[in-house]
């Protein structure tokens, strides 16, 4: 670790933060917690925030011994298996939120927040979304909890429910500007509605993400089966510019006169949230994600590894953001001419995250129950 990163009183991460970016760990699992980790990343790098999987819990619960003490517990609970499981993760999630207290508190509940995905089986209709939603809120049972809703077609008008009840939300796989456009309107509808209904609105923070990585490496994936100089010229410059126009309409609605009375009301905006930022080309940096989408009022979420090279290697070059528009105009407009349809990567990517989250949750569902059923015949 650099000389700079020792002294007294600075975050590993300050960098960073100075630009106006909030880091936050990706893939929460008990590991972290019980190890210390998570409040190392907090007192010293300055991490703000932490986002759980299924996927990432479904593999430490098969293979981390800091479960077996509460899988033994709920071996001999008569309990469903849906409730087992959210049980497993709600004891993660208020422990990372209670180690994630003092910055929620610090920010006045714009950072400091643990995301968790809901059971898409458990969240077939907008009722049964904003029904898991409170349950898995009320087992928690912290403030800076929040649910993850994917900005799917149903789960737009799950969002502006779950907002419009006074619950946090975290919206995944947003993909196009379309899709991002419906998941900003259901978000400010839900706030108008929450208060209308008086409730708190400075507890309603809520963040929606863009899997970078998911995005470049589809389009790029389809630039190298084009082969022809003007395709490989636009590797990796998908999500680059599709983040540059998110951040152009943030900023626009944000910034603008229809947010004044939301904001005069204690509202947050809906910041945004850069995932999927592990870089697994080997000639590329791993950090390049972290530092090619910088500008202020954002979150990158990063996985241990990521965070940890963060620390060691950022270079910074300022805000790589703000007044991109044109420039991301002109990269969507090449790759169009080239025949990449957006739209339609979106769709795709969106179905596939789909798939992925549901094979993560039936592999948490049989992590579970292995291990209630090794702790009860022990």
């Amino acid at each position: 670790m650099s000389d700079r990163l020792r002294r007294p009183g600075v975050l590993e991460l300050d960098e960073l933060v100075a630009e106006g970016v909030s880091p936050w760990l990706d893939g929460l699992t008990r590991r972290h917690l019980a190890s210390g980790c998570l409040t190392r990343l907090i007192a010293h790098t300055g991490v703000r925030g932490v986002t759980s999987d299924p996927a990432a819990l479904a593999a430490a619960v098969e293979t981390d011994d800091a479960y077996r003490e509460q899988l033994a517990g709920l071996a001999f609970d008569d309990i469903c298996a849906a409730d087992a499981v959210r049980a497993v993760a709600a004891y993660d999630l208020r422990w990372a939120c209670d180690e994630l207290r003092p910055v929620y508190q610090a920010t006045r509940g714009l950072d400091g927040m643990v995301s968790m995905d809901l059971d898409p089986h458990l969240t077939r209709d907008v009722e049964s979304v904003v029904a898991e939603a409170e349950q898995t809120l009320r087992a928690v049972n912290r403030p800076n909890a929040m649910v993850k809703l994917p900005a799917t077609a149903e789960g737009i008008a799950a969002i502006r429910e779950c907002v419009g009840e006074g619950f946090p939300v975290h919206v995944t796989a947003v993909f196009s500007v379309s899709r991002y456009r419906q998941a900003l309107d259901a978000y400010v509808e839900g706030l108008k509605r929450a208060l209308a209904d008086g409730r708190r609105l400075p507890a309603l923070s809520s963040v929606v993400s863009l899997p970078v990585g998911l995005l470049d490496a589809e389009v790029d994936a389809r630039l190298e089966e084009l082969g022809t100089p003007d395709a490989l010229a636009l590797r990796g410059e998908a999500a680059l510019a599709r983040a540059r126009r998110f951040y152009q309409m943030y900023d626009d609605w944000f910034g603008g006169t229809g947010w004044r009375a939301l904001a005069a009301a204690g509202g947050h905006p809906q910041r945004l949230m850069w995932t999927a930022t592990t870089v697994t080309d080997p000639s590329s940096s791993p950090t390049r994600y972290v530092e090619r989408l910088v500008t202020w009022g954002t979150i990158t979420s990063m996985t241990l590894p990521t965070l940890e090279a963060a620390v060691h290697h950022l270079a910074l070059r300022g805000d790589t953001l703000m007044g991109g528009h044109r420039a991301a105009l002109e990269v969507w407009g090449r790759l169009e001419r080239l025949g990449i349809d957006g739209d339609e990567i979106a769709r795709k990517l969106e179905a596939e995250s789909a798939r992925r989250l549901t094979a993560a949750w039936r592999d948490l569902y049989a992590a579970v129950d292995a291990g209630r059923r090794t702790a009860h015949k022990g």
